[in-house]
């Protein structure tokens, strides 16, 4: 089995799940019942890198939360899939839709919904703080947290060994 530095050659896309990938797990209720999350904003930036320098950039979760779509579409992340039942079947046509293989995939989760998916992509990837069982499936455990930087890491590698992060930061978008 190839490492996960020579699978890094080989991505085109990017598929991150929400809570406790993008975000830390945490929700804060409000009175009103209403959800808030806070998302990483290096994570952000990454992602944004990542849109821009040509890679495709996907979100499936089961959450439905219209400030996170909001915060999505201001990245310039237009394929936002929430409060998907069923993950494999929203992977499958996403990737049907752009004609992507499964290997150029890294596809990041932290707990059992995303299970399935991730064994269907070429680069299974998760925060460190995620179930064991994703762990274990993982080709690749971040040394970061969900929502504390673990996006922002998985990105900025796939880039650094396709030389495509130097570019980025050193380009146009000082």
């Amino acid at each position: 089995m190839a490492n996960y530095k020579e699978l890094m050659n080989n991505i085109t896309t990017f598929i991150f799940d929400v809570d406790g990938v993008l975000t830390d797990s945490s929700v804060h209720v409000t009175p009103s019942g209403e959800m808030l999350r806070i998302m990483n904003i290096r994570d952000g930036f990454a992602m944004k890198a990542a849109l821009e320098s040509g890679y495709n950039v996907c979100i499936i979760s089961g959450g439905s939360n219209e400030g996170v779509r909001i915060r999505l579409r201001n990245l310039g992340i237009h394929d936002i899939h929430l409060g998907c039942p069923n993950k494999v079947e929203t992977f499958k046509e996403y990737i049907e839709l752009y004609n992507i293989k499964p290997e150029n995939v890294l596809y990041m989760g932290d707990d059992i919904p995303d299970y399935h998916v991730m064994k269907l992509v070429g680069l299974p990837t998760c925060p460190q703080d995620s179930s064991p069982e994703i762990k274990a499936i993982s080709t690749y455990i971040s040394h970061k947290n969900g929502g504390k930087g673990a996006v922002r890491d998985v990105i900025e590698q796939v880039m650094k060994v396709q030389e495509k992060w130097h570019f980025y930061y050193n380009g146009k978008h000082d």
